[in-house]
């Protein structure tokens, strides 16, 4: 099955990677062409991330059957970063999850705690695998446990979910959303069920955060909100939240319910997801592709579990836009393959298209001058121009996916912009320049 929650990733060579349940990277084209060689991972994979210089993600086994940090190497090779449960009493955690690349290029995650402890890990590791624990919750009563995904915000601090924990009386704890610099100290800026939005217990924070250009960052919980069914919300960097939206809201929910992965922001400004049942096909447990805008109004776009499900359902992975402007993703069952003698179908991918044209992204978001920056794309070969928020820059080199360049003297935050034959293409976001 198709398994790629939190393990979506654009490299550099034009693929899409993404992980089975089965314990396997694959790569896909955007037209569709699928590696029939997947990367072995043993013991499966998750918290796939593109770095600037390659990709990271998390693993099962590892030297101490307790997970590990892979790097994939330009000819899809997997080397091992990091084993966990190496320290006394598993001091660095186990099961790690969570990835995000830092703008210092260091690799930031969460794994579970180790030892007597039973909550989270969080850690930092260099591309060369040297390994820091930044934090670790245990036992204590309200201390968080597990954590759903790491963003790096503009202002260079990590922000992060975790589904259990927290101050307030839910069964193992309602969830928090918590920050730490890289720096490491740990603080907990908002517990869930602190309104009442949530009658049905713990509403569950799932997916990674994502900062917006408005500067909020945005989640959703899968279950809470005013039906018990999830909700997307907004939270300041400082901890103010704001329930947008709770699903379920409408006749028989075919507005969708129970998202389990965050958002992407799409170069629209408006913010796309996945809630995994409802619908049209309600009966089918289908789930939805939904918009919402940073105000909070929600458009359902897609229904799943047409055709006798052959376009998939159950979508429980989020979703990226890919630089040519389409949204992508997978969906836990169905499809043609697997389908029939009892069984669900074995999940598929799909391409949206919202109607954007295509961008270029920059790996990593945030640098200092003088740092080479990747700047991954399409059509980029022979590109005459880049520039950092006006600033012209220099080619250190370009190929038809990706263009390797310096972050000039005198840049400032805003947009790189690259100048192709075929035209001009500007970033998804702005690039921040730190100091």
């Amino acid at each position: 099955m198709v398994q790629t929650r939190q393990a979506w990733s654009k490299p550099s060579n034009g693929y899409l990677y993404g992980t089975t349940q089965n314990g396997a990277v694959f790569k896909i084209t955007p037209t569709g062409t699928f590696d029939t060689t997947p990367i072995s991972c043993t013991m499966g994979c998750s918290g796939l991330v593109g770095g600037a210089n390659g990709e990271y993600l998390a693993s099962g086994g590892g030297a101490n059957n307790a997970g590990a940090i892979l790097e994939i190497g330009s000819h899809d090779t997997l080397t091992t970063l990091y084993s966990f449960c190496s320290q006394i009493a598993c001091e660095d955690g186990s099961s790690p999850y969570a990835l995000v690349q830092g703008a210092n290029g260091n690799l930031y995650g969460a794994s579970r705690s180790g030892g007597t402890c039973c909550g989270v890990t969080i850690f930092k590791i260099t591309p060369n695998g040297t390994f820091t624990t930044l934090y670790i919750s245990c036992v204590e009563a309200g201390c968080p446990t597990g954590a759903s995904g790491l963003v790096q915000a503009a202002s260079g601090d990590l922000y992060g979910t975790t589904p259990g924990g927290g101050s307030q009386l839910c069964p193992g704890g309602c969830g928090t959303v918590f920050k730490i610099p890289p720096g490491g100290t740990f603080t907990t800026i908002y517990d869930f069920c602190t309104q009442n939005d949530c009658p049905a217990g713990t509403p569950y924070p799932v997916g990674a955060l994502v900062q917006a250009t408005n500067g909020y960052l945005f989640g959703t919980t899968n279950s809470g909100g005013a039906y018990g069914e999830g909700s997307v919300y907004k939270i300041t960097p400082n901890g103010t939240l704001t329930t947008l939206y709770s699903f379920c809201s409408q006749p028989s929910c075919i507005d969708g319910g129970k998202p389990t992965a965050g958002l992407v922001q799409a170069t629209d400004g408006n913010l796309y997801g996945t809630t995994t049942w409802g619908g049209l096909y309600e009966s089918a447990s289908g789930g939805t592709i939904f918009r919402i805008t940073p105000e909070g109004t929600l458009t359902t776009i897609y229904n799943f579990c047409q055709g006798g499900c052959a376009d998939g359902y159950y979508p429980q992975a989020g979703l990226i836009q890919g630089t040519d402007g389409n949204l992508y993703g997978t969906t836990l069952y169905g499809g043609t393959t697997g389908a029939g003698s009892g069984e669900f179908g074995w999940g598929t991918v799909f391409k949206l298209s919202i109607g954007v044209g295509p961008f270029v992204e920059t790996r990593p978001a945030i640098g200092t001058v003088g740092e080479v920056v990747a700047i991954v794309g399409y059509g980029l070969k022979g590109a005459t121009s880049v520039t950092f928020n006006g600033i012209p820059a220099t080619i250190l080199y370009d190929a038809p996916t990706v263009i390797y360049a310096k972050v000039p003297t005198g840049a400032t935050t805003g947009k790189v912009q690259v100048v192709t034959p075929e035209g001009t293409l500007a970033s998804n976001v702005a690039f921040g320049v730190a100091p």
